[in-house]
């Protein structure tokens, strides 16, 4: 077996995607304990203005103009040509730019600041001053952190997740936990944001160290090549409209409604967003191994990558379908329970209609990925492209006649035409066999016929019922119509191993 079939065996994608999730929810727990203590300690304001720090840093990538996800699969193709000798000149090309990217970014935002902390963000007179030290500590750090995006998406190329994700889980609980150690010594927010640009500027160092352990040639070559700079940023600018356009369509609704209807109906339809789309969390994983795979078994086996594409597509039904099925059917008690009956009587059916959308759009990852793998992020950007203003004039008249539901109807329906498209490209891109498409569409037709007769439920027996029922029958189906003989007799190994050891544990 050579290094590149290896790096695209089943177990070991299957093992990266856990370690992705390993990486995501890991902060998130750390982030529960500290939060509460550090509000206490500093205040609302400065942990408002340290939570846009937070904020400013996690979605750095969106200041590299798409390069790191160009370098990820630039890398990824070379492997799959087995064309190894042209990445020093690839990567160092692409630091390059990312680090000229981050200083005109940074030079950019350190003239903004003023304005960005006095008129558009309001931050207290008071914390003005310290506001304006922290972010510019921030904008300092940028042409070196930017960079540190590109090295972490090289290892991604190489399917070493065990290495960005040892980094990310370390980072993410330093920046969690930084703050709160720096609290008996002082409650400025410079000092804070000191501390989160040091952790951020060591996982730089982390990921370059740890690029020179799995490509050793980036040592010996460190050359930037200028005919390397076009692909990059052509395969970049299609990403970075993509990455504008993407977030823009996802949280544009809530401005919409604070302008139309009132900041409370914002906070009814914002809430269940924010519970739903965690759901998210498991295809970003899955996705995050699947996009460099998509790039190296293209240019190797067509083949292969429609046999990644359809396991993608089936490892987020089978975990997404039950979790939004028992979402939806216990949306109205599980609100209840959380926030109130007031807010659960407002909130019910646009948690409903969004588990819907975020279920359908979890599966278009996967084409998604798999069309900007295999280096054609024009087509998403277009399509993009043409559906905002489509979007914007109907978003506008469902929230005027129809409120918060009516927007979230819109965006599901917007999400599902999406998704069709992505998945009739992805039909076309790779040939695929037309009644295997057809024959999935009519399983996900009777899947979304399930999810809306769960939503006309009323009644709590009648939901447990339903549940029972539709679960029962869901396991066998998936089982029988969904898993292929090889998947399932993997599984059916799994569970005898597990058997036997928790047999052999008991005695």
């Amino acid at each position: 077996m050579n290094k590149t079939d290896e790096l695209l065996q089943g177990k070991q994608l299957a093992r990266n995607s856990l370690l992705n999730l390993l990486g995501y929810f890991t902060p998130m727990g750390v982030a529960a304990f500290t939060i509460p203590p550090l509000i206490r300690g500093i205040g609302t304001d400065r942990f408002g203005v340290l939570t846009l720090a937070w904020v400013i840093i996690g979605y750095l990538s969106l200041f590299d103009m798409g390069l790191s996800r160009a370098l990820t699969k630039l890398v990824a193709e070379k492997l799959g040509a087995d064309q190894e000798k042209d990445i020093p000149g690839l990567v160092w090309s692409a630091i390059l730019l990312m680090g000229v990217m981050g200083a005109a970014v940074a030079s950019g935002g350190t003239l903004l600041l003023p304005w960005l902390i006095q008129d558009m963000l309001t931050v207290p007179p008071a914390l003005q001053a310290e506001t304006l030290d922290a972010f510019h500590l921030l904008m300092l750090s940028l042409p070196l952190v930017i960079p540190s995006i590109g090295l972490r998406g090289v290892l991604d190329a190489y399917q070493r997740f065990d290495l960005t994700n040892a980094v990310r889980v370390t980072l993410g609980i330093y920046s969690f936990s930084a703050p709160l150690l720096v609290l008996p010594f002082s409650e400025k927010l410079t000092p804070m944001v000191g501390v989160l640009v040091a952790g951020r500027l060591t996982a730089c160092l982390a990921h370059l160290l740890l690029c020179f352990r799995v490509v050793p040639s980036l040592v010996r070559g460190i050359r930037p090549q200028r005919k390397m700079a076009g692909p990059l940023i052509r395969f970049g600018g299609w990403m970075t409209v993509t990455n504008v356009i993407s977030p823009l369509m996802i949280y544009l609704d809530r401005f919409l409604i604070g302008s139309i209807l009132s900041v409370t109906a914002v906070a009814h339809y914002a809430t269940p967003n924010e519970v739903v789309t965690k759901l998210w969390l498991f295809p970003g994983a899955v996705m995050g191994v699947l996009f460099p795979a998509f790039s190296t078994s293209f240019v190797q086996n067509r083949a292969h990558t429609a046999a990644l594409f359809g396991k993608g597509v089936k490892a987020i039904f089978l975990v997404l379908f039950p979790a939004s099925l028992m979402m939806i059917t216990l949306a109205e008690e599980g609100l209840g329970f959380w926030l109130g009956s007031e807010f659960a009587k407002n909130s019910t059916l646009p948690l409903q209609w969004m588990t819907i959308g975020v279920f359908i759009h979890s599966l278009g990852m996967v084409p998604h990925g798999l069309i900007q793998g295999i280096g054609r992020p024009d087509l998403t950007a277009k399509l993009r492209f043409a559906e905002l203003p489509v979007y914007l004039i109907t978003l506008w008249g469902a929230i005027s006649v129809s409120g918060i539901l009516g927007a979230a109807i819109v965006w599901v329906v917007r999400i599902t035409a999406d998704t069709a498209l992505m998945f009739a490209m992805v039909w076309h891109l790779l040939n695929l066999d037309a009644e295997m498409m057809w024959r999935r569409g009519g399983i996900m037709g009777g899947v979304i016929l399930t999810l809306a007769v769960a939503m006309t439920l009323t009644d709590i027996e009648m939901k447990g019922v339903f549940l029972l029922l539709t679960l029962l029958i869901y396991v066998p189906s998936a089982w029988f119509l969904i898993l292929s003989p090889g998947e399932r007799m993997w599984m059916r190994t799994k569970f005898e191993m597990i058997f036997v050891r928790c047999v052999q544990d008991k005695k």
